[in-house]
């Protein structure tokens, strides 16, 4: 007779845990619960640049003790950010460090997302809606930020912290050759 009862008081511990467990849990990237207000979770987007940006204790990051993940172009997307890549046929990761430069470069073939991290950082990604023809955007060393560029879009990541590495990811909707003349290198001659 005490079999039924102990099964029964399993079961409402293991439902009272998941009730628990879920109601603490990190809102999934498909809820789209964004706020423009980071303090309660949310992000910024700048205006002129296809630019989300994010402390790394946002909600929005799924975080635990291990650290922080994130799938950038799902964030991207429910972000509204337009023009970026809506899959990965190419993936490249990188480290820039103190006071370098990765790319400055315009694909003409291909959409990319791109996630920055890790240190004080510039994106600068062109925009010909205002009059110096593209938007710089810096990034905190406690944020993250995730950026798209169009085919036919220029843009360059510098490292403007004076000790830690940027680190980025790269997706791109195709495979691009590099020494084809599908790409323009050192677009602004200011960087």
């Amino acid at each position: 007779h005490a079999i039924p009862f102990l099964l029964s008081f399993f079961l409402i511990l293991t439902w009272i845990s998941l009730r628990f467990q879920h109601r603490y849990a990190k809102p999934s990237f498909h809820q789209s619960l964004y706020t423009a207000n980071d303090k309660l979770g949310g992000f910024l987007k700048d205006s002129t640049a296809n630019v989300v940006k994010f402390s790394s204790s946002s909600s929005l990051v799924m975080k635990d003790k291990r650290g922080w993940l994130i799938d950038p172009v799902l964030l991207a997307l429910d972000a509204g950010i337009s023009g970026g890549a809506v899959s990965c046929a190419s993936i490249h990761v990188g480290e820039i460090r103190p006071g370098s430069m990765r790319r400055n470069h315009r694909h003409h073939t291909c959409n990319e997302t791109f996630v920055v991290w890790g240190a004080k950082t510039v994106l600068r990604l062109e925009n010909n809606a205002v009059t110096s023809g593209y938007s710089d955007v810096t990034v905190g060393a406690d944020e993250v930020a995730v950026a798209a560029s169009s085919s036919g879009s220029a843009h360059a990541l510098l490292n403007i912290d004076s000790a830690r590495s940027t680190f980025f990811l790269g997706c791109q909707d195709s495979v691009i050759n590099y020494n084809a003349s599908t790409t323009d290198f050192n677009v602004w001659h200011d960087l």
